[in-house]
Parts: structure tokens; C-alpha cells; sequence
């Protein structure tokens, strides 16, 4: 998507705000050619003693006048320009996180957290200034021609003086496009990789510190932070460079024209209301090529922008980062809108035929069958790397099936990821996520507590006993990531947070697996106390196999045996295998 299609796809997006933009700039770059006129008018009837009339004295008015509103109204552009540059910031961002939304873990990244947040804070900022810069380029240069042809009437010989530097920036400008759009990759790059770094490092100070590597991590990050060092300054100094040059166009450009005024005033051709016209045009038209020549550069620099911002947005098409959509910057967002059970999101069966999906370098899950009724516990389980997390990721659209297909109430589910949300389903992961918020945030996570029944979440998670412990209840702050809660408290935590969303059908991933014997017996016998509760579960241990109304054996990520417990113990070599490994009891 070239760059002037980007800009008038966001110019459609906001045309109030173009068209008060494009107002504002009209004001402040038009008001100069009235007030040239003026002063030459001005200085023709002070130069001739028949015309010094107190005619003068209105146009002094006038120009006082001209120049106060447009100070004002730049005063008012300048609210305007803002509000322009952060709701294309705003839609950026919008478009990019709900792509991101959409792909959950870390599949949508192009390398990691820190460098998607440096796509989100530094490339989308970028694109931001790029329609104020481009209308006001637009608007001077339409000055700039009316100033010229203005000046042309009265000397033809300007037009030479002025669209010679004008063409040798264009020209220097593509002649560098290409090096321009090189370093601005690697300073983006670069600076993505220092963010990435840092983020990995605060998010892994435990692990440092237990293997003794400080003084290699501060070696990697010296390392990466030359090279942004050196990339940064490749590409401020190119820009400064080229600005040079442009000012080098602007003050040559300058020095032809007043060489011409001066051969026009010695010939008789100009008058002093002439040359006061001139020197009130100069700025706008030598300013020219500036203004062409670093919009043209600046277009090279945001193509780079926008590749990496759609590196964010896999699958999705060019014109889909700025596709228009809501963003609330000078008006308050919509209420919340939570979602509500309804009789249609009720579950009587869950199917699901011949789920398979293979990753790039082997392994994964192919020709699983699952039949989950209503009320149903069912427990996957397997040897470690078997395909138990895989299938379960399959199933809720987090990992892209290669075949299969999945039905709701004999209803086919045409994009699980966006279908098994709450309030039909809800997922606990092998390692849930904690914010840096208080546990209850973490639990209701935007939901309103007063519709929600936290009390019994929170005790079905067998939450209740750590609550009472922990210094603030569940206003404790948890830290990042959970640190200041044990592996059990993360897990229950997380585990509260599906309980309170009242979901159909609850998938656990090893839920147990840091839970002590009598913690994970209460959680279960709590859960088998809801007698509608939906469950699919992964796990080895044994009480939530001996509960389990069916179980699924997998073995390198196919379907080894499956029917109940005592089925399995007596006609399964790998079952009885799993069993006997088991040490909890």
C-alpha cells in the first residue's frame, strides 16, 4: 500500500478534523499573500507624496488585524493538529491490538513483547504526524504557486529562480529514498530490540540472579545498545543531512531572487511596494522544496513504519491497519459492554471430529475425536509432549486447525477462537497470567463486581484460606506476573477468574500440577458439587482420573485409547504405564 493511499485512507477517516486542519493551515500560510498585498499597496502610496492619504493608516489596521487572527487561529490549529495526530495514533494502535487479540500467546509477535510495544509506541507515532504534515505541505505549497504567480506578473525570471531547487530536491530526495528507508529499518529495529531485551530481563530477574549472569547481561545489553547508538545516529545524521541540503536549496533559491530584485530596482521595473512584496513572499517560496523535499522523506520513512506495524497483523490485508473504526480521544468511550447467558449459549453437546494440526517442525495433534455432553468431566491425558496442550488449543481456536471440524448443539463453529469465550466457555492455561494488580482485578478483570458472585468464585477456587492470609485480602497486590503468590496461588487465582464468568464449559490445562493433595481434592469435590459444570481437563493425577466419565489416552499426538478409568487399567499398557508413574495418591 503506497504511501499516499495510507494517507488518504486515514484522511477519510477523520474528515472533520482534515477539513479544520486544512482551514487552519489555509489561515496560516494564505494570510501572508494578503498581507504582501497590502504592504505593497502600503509602501506604493507612502513612496508617492499624492497618494499618502490617511488610506495608510486602515491598512496598517488591517495587516494588525490579519496577523492577531492568525495568531489565533494558530493558537486553535494547534488543538486541532493534536487531535488529528493522536486519533490516526489511536486507530494504529486499535487495529494492530485487535489483531493482536486475535492470535493469542505469542504468535502475532514478531519477536517478542518489548519489540511489539516499540511497533506500538515508535512506528505508530510515525504515521501520526504524517496527515498535519502532508496537508500542510499541501496548503504552502498552494501558497507558495499563488505567491509565485504573483511574483511571475512582475518578473517572469523567478520561476527559474524558485522550481530549479525545487527540482534538484525532489530528485536528490528519490536518489536517497532507498537509504533512507534502509537506516530507518535498522534504528526501528534496533530500538525494538533493546525494548524486547528489557522486558525479557525484568521478567526473568530470578533466573539471573540463580545463575550468577548479571555481569553477562549487562555485556548483551551494552551490545545492543551500541548498535541502536550507531543506527540512530546513521539516520538522524541522514535526516539532518538532508535537511541541509534543503536549506542549502532555500537560501540559494533566496539568493537568486533578491539578485533579480536588485537588477529590477536599478532597471526601474520594481518599486518599493514591489520589493515589500517580495520580501514578504520569500519565506513562502523558497520554503518550497523544503517543505517537498522532507515530505518526500518523510513518506520513505513511514512505509518503513508501516510494513513493521503489518508484521503485527498476520493474514490480515495492507488497507486493514487503517481501516476506520471508533477511537474515543476528545469524547468519553462507551460503557462496557459485558457479555450476557443467554438461552443460545446454553451447551447440551460439544463435538468435535478429526482435529489435527501439526507444527512447522513436527509434532502436534491429528484425528482426535471429542464428545463432551452437558454436565459431562472429561480428562486428557498422556506423556509429556504427547499433544495434550495442543489439542486443547486446537479446539479453542488458539492454534489454527489443519482439518477437523467442531460443533456446538450439532451447530457448526466456524472460528473457535472468537466463539469459545465466556460466556460459553472459559480456559485455564498450564501457566496463567497475572497483571500487576490487585487479586481481585486479576480475578473479575474488568467485570462489574456488582454482577458477578466473586464470594463463590473465589471459593470454588479454594481461594478462600489464602485470602484471609494475605495482607490486604484479595485488595493485595499481587506483583508482576503473580510474584509475590506461590505457583498453588497463581493457579487458583486464574482458576477463580474462569469460575466467576459463569462460562458453560471450563477447559483446565494440568490445573493441579502445583497444588497440594488435600487442596486439589476440595477443588474437585467443590467442582463436581456444580452438577451442570461442562469440563475438559488435562492432567495425570489421580483423583481427577478416577472422577473423570471419560478419559482420551494420547500418545505422539494421537488417540492411544479412551473410555473410562477401569476400561483403560485393564486393557491399556500405556494407561497402566501413567498410573503406576503417578506418586500422587
Amino acid at each position: 500500500m503506497s504511501s499516499l493511499r495510507i494517507v488518504w485512507s486515514l484522511m477519510c477517516f477523520l474528515p472533520r478534523l482534515v477539513v479544520l486542519a486544512t482551514l487552519v493551515f489555509a489561515v496560516t500560510n494564505f494570510a501572508p499573500l494578503v498581507v504582501g498585498l497590502l504592504m505593497r499597496a502600503f509602501f506604493d502610496r507612502l513612496s508617492n507624496p499624492l497618494g499618502a492619504t490617511p488610506t495608510i493608516w486602515w491598512i496598517l489596521v488591517l495587516v494588525l488585524a490579519i496577523q492577531t487572527g492568525q495568531q489565533v487561529v494558530f493558537a486553535f490549529g494547534n488543538r486541532v493538529s493534536v487531535s488529528l495526530e493522536f486519533s490516526v495514533a489511536a486507530l494504529l494502535r486499535r487495529n494492530m491490538f485487535e489483531r493482536v487479540l486475535q492470535f493469542p500467546g505469542a504468535k502475532a509477535l514478531p519477536a517478542s513483547p518489548g519489540e511489539a510495544v516499540s511497533r506500538f509506541r515508535s512506528d505508530s507515532s510515525e504515521l501520526m504526524l504524517t496527515l498535519s504534515r502532508t496537508i500542510n505541505a499541501a496548503v504552502a505549497s498552494a501558497a507558495a504557486l499563488i505567491a509565485i504567480g504573483i511574483l511571475i506578473s512582475i518578473d517572469p525570471f523567478v520561476t527559474v529562480v524558485v522550481f530549479v531547487p525545487t527540482s534538484v530536491v525532489a530528485l536528490l530526495t528519490r536518489l536517497v529514498g532507498g537509504r533512507i528507508r534502509t537506516y530507518r529499518r535498522a534504528r526501528q529495529g534496533a530500538t525494538g530490540s533493546v525494548s524486547g531485551f528489557l522486558g525479557e530481563v525484568f521478567g526473568a530477574v530470578q533466573a539471573v540472579k540463580v545463575a550468577k549472569a548479571e555481569h553477562a547481561i549487562l555485556q548483551r545489553f551494552h551490545q545492543i545498545n551500541e548498535q541502536r547508538r550507531v543506527n540512530a545516529v546513521r539516520d538522524s545524521l541522514l535526516n539532518q543531512l538532508l535537511y541541509a541540503l534543503y536549506g542549502g536549496t532555500v537560501a540559494l533559491g533566496t539568493g537568486g531572487i533578491l539578485l533579480l530584485m536588485a537588477a529590477g530596482m536599478r532597471s526601474g521595473r520594481f518599486s518599493i511596494g514591489d520589493f515589500a512584496l517580495f520580501a514578504e513572499y520569500l519565506s513562502l517560496v523558497t520554503g518550497l522544496p523544503f517543505q517537498i523535499g522532507a515530505l518526500l522523506a518523510h513518506y520513505h520513512q513511514i512505509s518503513v513504519s508501516y510494513a513493521r506495524m503489518l508484521e503485527l497483523m498476520p493474514g490480515s490485508a495492507p488497507q486493514d491497519l487503517v481501516k476506520a473504526a471508533p477511537v474515543y480521544v476528545t469524547s468519553a468511550p462507551p460503557p462496557l459492554v459485558h457479555p450476557v447467558k443467554t438461552p443460545a449459549d446454553r451447551l447440551r453437546l460439544l463435538e468435535a471430529h478429526s482435529l489435527s494440526f501439526r507444527y512447522p517442525g513436527g509434532g502436534g495433534v491429528a484425528g482426535v475425536h471429542l464428545r463432551l455432553p452437558r454436565g459431562s468431566f472429561t480428562v486428557v491425558t498422556g506423556r509429556i509432549g504427547s499433544g495434550k496442550t495442543t489439542l486443547l488449543r486446537v479446539l479453542l481456536g488458539l492454534l489454527p486447525r489443519d482439518q477437523g471440524e467442531i460443533f456446538w448443539n450439532s451447530e457448526r463453529v466456524v472460528d473457535p477462537a472468537s466463539f469459545f469465550v465466556p460466556p460459553r466457555a472459559a480456559y485455564t492455561p498450564q501457566v496463567p497470567h497475572l497483571f500487576s494488580q490487585t487479586m481481585q482485578e486479576n480475578i473479575l478483570l474488568g467485570l462489574p463486581e456488582d454482577q458477578v458472585d466473586l464470594a463463590a468464585a473465589v471459593r470454588l477456587a479454594v481461594l478462600e484460606p489464602d485470602v484471609t492470609v494475605l495482607e490486604q485480602g484479595l485488595d493485595t497486590m499481587v506483583g508482576p506476573r503473580g510474584v509475590k503468590l506461590s505457583g498453588g496461588q497463581v493457579q487458583r487465582t486464574a482458576t477463580a477468574r474462569m469460575f466467576v464468568r459463569d462460562a458453560e464449559l471450563l477447559v483446565f490445562d494440568d490445573l493441579s500440577s502445583a497444588l497440594d493433595v488435600e487442596t486439589e481434592k476440595r477443588l474437585w469435590d467443590d467442582l463436581f458439587a456444580l452438577q451442570e459444570a461442562t469440563c475438559l481437563v488435562v492432567t495425570h493425577r489421580r483423583p481427577a482420573l478416577r472422577r473423570a466419565d471419560h478419559i482420551i489416552l494420547l500418545r505422539d499426538g494421537h488417540v492411544e485409547a479412551e473410555g473410562t478409568l477401569n476400561e483403560l487399567l485393564r486393557d491399556s499398557q500405556e494407561m497402566r504405564w501413567l498410573w503406576h508413574a503417578d506418586d500422587t495418591h
